[in-house]
């Protein structure tokens, strides 16, 4: 048996996709409207206020394409109050105008690949914050799920934890390429959800998604090992844009 990789886990992420039941908002009179955008005002408030205790973090952004039109990343120290998150927005006024699109359970992740021996990780401030991370308000997301592949062939599972670790610190450095550029967050999500990662990407010019994904490509880690789920790709939803997104009627 393969020696298995040992994680570092922070904080557990839920990421929220919801389309817009247009018809159910262009029917709705301005008074109920307002009802739901004022009840949503409410819970990002509670949201923004939770951040700034830098006891959890939020993301809100709309979706391109035909998949969803906006997406709710949250992070939370436990589990329940995901939970919490989630219920508390399905009983809003505001959610009786979205259906789920999609949704993805799981954990910010760091695994002893890319460890330092002899070096304790939660003392490390940087690792900390990696953890349990203040989500960017990037102009763009993307975010997909991945598996490594267990074919009998290539069964990235079967491999010795030191090749394992070769691969990786490769795949790392091209990440690290695009420091500054890309604000990545991996989270772990065997025996949460359907795929073993959540990968989310943070930039302010959404080519960098293409450019590093394709980089990666190449590397042997994805070409020969990764298996990849649909991705979603979007843009930050200000108070500006989201108005944009959702104007309210004029009538009554």
């Amino acid at each position: 048996m393969s020696e298995a990789a040992q994680t570092l886990d922070g904080w557990y992420v839920l990421h929220d996709l919801r389309t817009i039941d247009w018809q159910a908002w262009n029917a709705a009179t301005s008074e109920e409207q307002k009802t739901a955008l004022d009840e949503l005002a409410k819970l990002r408030a509670e949201w923004t206020a939770t951040e700034e205790r830098k006891e959890g973090s939020y993301a809100f952004y709309s979706i391109v394409g035909q998949k969803a039109d906006f997406i709710l990343m949250h992070l939370r120290e436990t589990l329940e109050e995901l939970n919490e998150i989630e219920n508390a927005f399905n009983r809003s006024s505001f959610a009786r105008y979205t259906v789920k699109a999609y949704s993805y359970v799981s954990v910010v992740e760091l695994s002893n690949y890319m460890g330092t021996p002899g070096v304790d990780p939660m003392q490390v401030p940087e690792i900390v914050a990696r953890l349990k991370p203040i989500l960017p308000k990037s102009k763009h997301i993307c975010f997909y799920p991945m598996n490594k592949k267990r074919n009998l062939e290539d069964n990235w599972y079967m491999l010795p934890m030191e090749e394992r670790k070769t691969l990786m610190r490769s795949h790392g450095m091209i990440g690290r390429g695009y420091a500054g550029k890309v604000k990545q967050i991996i989270s772990g999500s065997v025996g949460f959800d359907d795929w073993e990662w959540g990968v989310t990407l943070f930039s302010d010019d959404a080519l960098q998604f293409k450019k590093l994904v394709y980089e990666m490509r190449f590397d042997e880690v994805s070409a020969r090992y990764g298996e990849f789920g649909s991705f979603f790709v979007g843009n930050l939803l200000t108070e500006e844009a989201f108005e944009t997104l959702l104007p309210r009627s004029s009538g009554n």
